[in-house]
């Protein structure tokens, strides 16, 4: 007896690799990816932000480096009481070599119409002035646009405890460069 031709034949076909991707593991797979690129971003943003601290606190660095060789040669050449000339004046003088990103010498400059990332010398505040980039990661300082500014201070005895600097009375120690406002940056 032959079955040929009764009822319909079944055959049972494997599944093949070509056959895609169900919806669910493309899913899985959009995710993870996802998930990576956050990851990455805001590693790239970390590192970003740390090179932009890092290189405004190098040229702060820089200066503090070519204030201490200045009031170093006024100690030898016994000319201390001359450091009083450079306090409000441009640090930048101070270097053999500006930086790149230094504007020059400016006068009463909206910092709002700078380019972020830049130094200028305020000849009006007598102060140097670092623009920041990355301004949600800096706190302190001046906003709008968020800036740190630095200026040239007397170090000093105050021997009459007035708080100010007494030619004749109090005594120079030497020059420093130092923060006009407080300032932090974070990650």
């Amino acid at each position: 007896m032959s079955r040929e031709g009764h009822g319909p034949r079944f055959r049972v076909r494997p599944k093949r690799s070509s056959d895609g991707f169900s919806l669910l593991e493309l899913v899985v797979v959009i995710v993870i990816i996802s998930i990576l690129l956050v990851v990455a971003i805001s590693r790239l943003l970390a590192l970003m932000v740390d090179a932009e601290r890092v290189t405004m606190e190098t040229v702060a660095g820089t200066l503090r480096s070519a204030i201490g060789m200045k009031v170093a040669e006024s100690i030898v050449k016994s000319k201390v009481v001359d450091l009083r000339a450079y306090e409000g004046s441009n640090p930048m003088d101070l270097l053999a070599e500006v930086p790149r990103n230094y504007l020059g010498e400016l006068d009463g400059a909206n910092p709002a119409s700078l380019e972020d990332g830049n130094w200028y010398f305020d000849k009006r505040d007598k102060t140097l002035v670092y623009l920041v980039r990355n301004k949600g990661f800096f706190t302190g300082g001046l906003s709008s646009p968020p800036r740190a500014r630095f200026a040239l201070r007397l170090v000093y005895s105050d021997k009459n405890g007035n708080g100010k600097f007494d030619q004749g009375i109090d005594e120079i120690e030497g020059m420093r460069l130092s923060p006009v406002e407080t300032y932090s940056w974070s990650r």
